[in-house]
């Protein structure tokens, strides 16, 4: 739609809810193409609120803008007087979080041409990621261990004395035994388990530097002097 059809169109927000007809339309200086509106708003249509058509789409019933009907409401307050001044501009752009445009001194002039060089820039970051797993498992194995024990024994001994045969009395041969049990002491074996050791298993953050190497692309503007160059030959 062409300026002079939007004015008078009724205005609707992204919902679907009228919000109030178009007053004005304000055109590109670049573009020479429609660019903001102004939306008579309030009590009796008193008000007149700036509405950026960027997004907006035509139909039957009239113009249906990408805001909501508060958003457009709240708008910042701007004599509507035929042309919005670059503070104006910038307060409408920043106010619906739309990229500014260039004003002033970074505009192009007449006759001059603007090339945007680009480049790619790193951003690095890191990511949490699983790199292995430790477990703890207790199994048996068996070793033989050697160990010293002192352990006694009975032993007989043999002593023989002469006997006194004033005090010993009459002897009389016969046959005569006597035992004697002797002990000794053997080494006994038994087994107890008990605890000797614990083994405790934590993490810890451990931070290292890592060289990242990565291809990044960048734009270059060579100049090209053709006119320079002719020059040169002659």
């Amino acid at each position: 739609m062409g300026p002079q059809e939007l004015v008078g169109s009724d205005v609707y927000d992204t919902t679907g809810e009228r919000v109030g007809r178009v007053a004005t339309v304000y055109v590109s200086e670049e573009s020479q193409q429609p660019e903001w509106v102004t939306v008579h708003t309030g009590l009796f249509g008193h008000k007149e609120s700036f509405v950026p058509l960027m997004g907006a789409t035509s139909g039957n019933d009239g113009l249906h803008v990408n805001w909501g009907k508060d958003k457009i409401k709240d708008a910042p307050r701007i004599e509507a007087d035929g042309r919005l001044s670059p503070k104006e501009s910038m307060g409408l752009y920043e106010y619906y979080g739309m990229p500014t445009q260039r004003t002033g001194e970074n505009a192009p002039r007449q006759g001059e041409q603007v090339m945007t060089r680009s480049e790619e820039q790193l951003n690095v970051g890191t990511q949490r990621v699983e790199s292995g797993r430790v477990r703890l498992r207790k199994h048996v194995v068996t070793e033989e261990q050697q160990v010293t024990v002192p352990v006694s024994h009975e032993e007989i001994r043999i002593e023989r004395e002469p006997v006194d045969a004033s005090h010993a009395g009459k002897a009389k041969i016969s046959e005569e035994e006597q035992e004697v049990v002797l002990h000794a002491e053997k080494p006994v074996v038994a087994k107890e388990a008990v605890p000797v050791e614990q083994v405790r298993m934590r993490t810890e953050e451990v931070t290292e530097q890592q060289q990242i190497r990565e291809k990044v692309r960048k734009e270059r503007i060579d100049v090209d002097n053709d006119a320079k160059r002719r020059d040169t030959k002659r």
